[in-house]
């Protein structure tokens, strides 16, 4: 099995993102207004699509969204190659703090990482939310 990690345009991630993120919703719900402003980046399996993350770079930190990996597919480590890759992309461009607004459910996958979660927590459409970060 191939895989590969690129820039991919924002619209490439909408799908994705819909589908594993918020299935409930209409597909608009998943689409940001900012995905103009960001970097995108996909992991293609066998030149499928499964894993995707956008970034948003503000002077010296940079908050990451919209990660997620196709269900089939998760729990094989391609998520984990995918946040590695967007980490050294953003190490190349002075970032000095990351940080994302993370699923508390999911608040264990990016503590491997080296993110700690803040005291910044909320909740949107029933899921709760925690503001999770890591210097660089």
């Amino acid at each position: 099995m191939e895989t590969k990690i690129s820039e991919i345009t924002a619209e490439q991630t909408h799908d994705l993102r819909h589908r594993v993120m918020w299935p409930d919703q209409p597909i608009s719900f998943a689409i940001l207004p900012e995905d103009a402003n960001g970097v995108h980046f996909g992991l293609w399996k066998n030149e499928v699509l499964i894993s995707i993350v956008s970034v948003f770079l503000n002077e010296k930190e940079a908050q990451f969204r919209k990660f997620a990996t196709e269900t089939t597919e998760q729990g094989q480590g391609y998520g984990s190659q995918l946040l590695h890759n967007m980490i050294d992309y953003v190490k190349s461009k002075g970032v000095q703090l990351l940080w994302c607004n993370a699923r508390s459910e999911k608040a264990y996958f990016y503590e491997k990482f080296g993110f700690k979660s803040t005291d910044e927590t909320y909740t949107k459409k029933g899921i709760d939310f925690v503001k999770m970060q890591m210097p660089l």
